[in-house]
C-alpha cells in the first residue's frame, strides 16, 4: 500500500510488531513498518519527525550510486566479486533448495549481459555474478525463481505461486531488478 505522508511517499507494511520502523531501500524508496493497530496519524507524525534522516539516507544512496557508476571495476575487483558471487549463490541455493524440497545439477557463475539467472532442463543453474552487488533479498529472489523452475519449467500461474509461497514479497524484488538492473549490467 502506497501512502503519501505530506509529500513523503512510502510503502506501509503493518504486522504484529510493537514499534514503528523506517527502512530506506537501496533504490531510495522508503518502507515504514508499523503495528496493525497503530493510527495513520501516529505513523505520519513519525515519518515527518524522521524526514531529515530519511532524506540524508536517500542522498547517501544516490551519491554512492553516482560514485560507483563512475568507477570502472578493475579485473581484480571483478574476479573478487565473481568468487564472492560463487560462494554466496552456492550457499543460498543449498538453503532454498532444501526449503523448497527441490534438487538441482551444477551451479555456474556467468558474465551474462541480459540475464540474472537460468535453469536448464537438466537442472543446471546459471547465475550472473553481478547479483552479488544487489541487495541480499534480490539475490535470494533470483535463486528462488530459478529453483521454482525445478517444479515448473515455465512462467505459469503455478510457477509464480511457488515463488510467492517462498517469498511473498517477490514482486518488490522483481521490480528492483527492473529499476536497477540496467545499472548493474553496465558495470
Amino acid at each position: 500500500m502506497e501512502e503519501k505522508g505530506g509529500y513523503m511517499e512510502y510503502q506501509l507494511i503493518r504486522s504484529g510488531r510493537k514499534t514503528v520502523a523506517i527502512q530506506v531501500e537501496p533504490d531510495g524508496s522508503v518502507i515504514v513498518r508499523a503495528p496493525k493497530r497503530c493510527s495513520l496519524r501516529k505513523i505520519e507524525d513519525f515519518v515527518r519527525e524522521k524526514e531529515h534522516w530519511i532524506r540524508t539516507k536517500q542522498e547517501e544512496i544516490a551519491a554512492g550510486r553516482r560514485e560507483f557508476s563512475a568507477k570502472k571495476l578493475t579485473e581484480e575487483e571483478c574476479q573478487s566479486l565473481r568468487q564472492r558471487a560463487g560462494f554466496l549463490l552456492g550457499e543460498r541455493t543449498v538453503l532454498y533448495a532444501e526449503r523448497m524440497q527441490v534438487s538441482y545439477g551444477r551451479i555456474t557463475i556467468r558474465d551474462q549481459k541480459t540475464r540474472w539467472g537460468s535453469c536448464s532442463a537438466a537442472g543446471n543453474l546459471n547465475f550472473n555474478w553481478r547479483l552479488v552487488m544487489a541487495p541480499g533479498e534480490v539475490l535470494d529472489y533470483v535463486v528462488i525463481h530459478e529453483l521454482a523452475h525445478r517444479r515448473e519449467m515455465n512462467h505459469s500461474a503455478a510457477f509464480w505461486n511457488i515463488v510467492e509461497s517462498e517469498m511473498p514479497d517477490y514482486r518488490r524484488h522483481r521490480e528492483w531488478l527492473k529499476k536497477n538492473g540496467g545499472f548493474l549490467m553496465e558495470i
